[in-house]
């Protein structure tokens, strides 16, 4: 099945109350560096921090009650985890996150204090979603994964449907792109209610693995490399359901950044916007940056999640040579 517009606007009706609707507020820098006005959709503002929690609380509210005595568990690298978390504890059920080492410290904290489980396995995502495949046959939890799951990306996908009442009239919508839930959810709002807009999907140039899926014409297998854009790690699975097929027809493009890229993305999110937002939240504002985003007329750039490590961030913001090194 493809996720459509009606998918995504029973989702925000599945999900009010129990998300915020994020400001979209023009950035004056940015809208005088392009030539024509730039909004930033402040998801980073979501309650856990990112944008997942639209798509895991869609989730859970689909389950059955007899689902949801068994408990859910996911793959993450971080942000599905906290948001699947936060959703599970406000229903009283049980939640399990399998992740690997790659994951950042302050991310698994964050998880732990709303009290799930938490198994930390091998170096890559699909060695954690090994662990996921284990718990389902052996202990019947009910997977939610991070992005290939139709609930999960309409309910990312009301992300798109708040962009296009807040700037009806954008000409571009700049979206991370990873496993694609959250491209293809907004995808689907924006292409359905415009479309004409066009809607770019933008990555790390270190392990991108939709982006090498799109260029060979099928799911592939890349190799996970740390970066500053953490989030956006993992494979796409090679038995991609959705995803891949959805960011196939619906993006108009996909963009590539290096780490020095999304680092200056994050040091301008601070030094001009005031924000904080982690090496996946700034990639929009790094393609604009590195002028990789040539639009003519209004543009929405996500910034879709703020969970950095704080230290991590100082570092970056000052400019640390051996940071920048590092990242080369």
């Amino acid at each position: 099945m493809e996720v459509t517009l009606q998918h995504i606007r029973a989702a925000r009706e599945n999900i009010a109350g129990k998300v915020e609707r994020t400001p979209a507020v023009k950035s004056q820098s940015l809208s005088d560096r392009a030539g024509h006005p730039v909004h930033l959709k402040l998801e980073h503002h979501q309650t856990t921090g990112a944008f997942k929690l639209r798509g895991a609380s869609n989730a859970i509210a689909a389950l059955s009650p007899q689902e949801r005595s068994r408990g859910v568990v996911a793959a993450s690298t971080g942000n599905h985890g906290r948001a699947l978390a936060h959703a599970a504890k406000l229903e009283g059920m049980r939640a399990v996150i399998c992740m690997s080492r790659l994951v950042p410290e302050n991310k698994l904290d964050a998880i732990r204090r709303l009290g799930a489980d938490i198994r930390i396995v091998g170096n890559s995502q699909d060695d954690a979603q090994q662990e996921v495949d284990r718990l389902v046959a052996e202990e019947g939890l009910i997977m939610l994964p991070p992005f290939d799951h139709p609930d999960i990306i309409a309910g990312q996908g009301t992300l798109g449907l708040e962009i296009m009442e807040q700037v009806p009239d954008a000409a571009a919508v700049v979206v991370p792109l990873s496993g694609g839930g959250l491209a293809a959810g907004v995808a689907a709002a924006v292409k359905g209610v415009s479309p004409g807009t066009k809607v770019i999907g933008v990555s790390m140039a270190r392990g991108a693995a939709m982006k090498a899926s799109l260029d060979a014409g099928r799911p592939v297998q890349v190799e996970e490399l740390p970066t500053l854009a953490d989030s956006l790690g993992g494979g796409i699975g090679l038995d991609n359901r959705l995803t891949f097929a959805m960011c196939r027809g619906l993006l108009d493009d996909v963009i590539l950044l290096s780490e020095d890229e999304i680092a200056a993305g994050i040091r301008h999110a601070y030094a001009e916007e005031r924000e904080i937002v982690e090496g996946a939240g700034a990639v929009g504002i790094g393609a604009l940056l590195s002028e990789k985003v040539k639009v003519n007329g209004p543009t929405v750039l996500i910034l879709s999640g703020r969970n950095i490590d704080m230290s991590l961030h100082r570092r970056i913001v000052c400019g640390d040579p051996e940071l920048e090194e590092s990242a080369a």
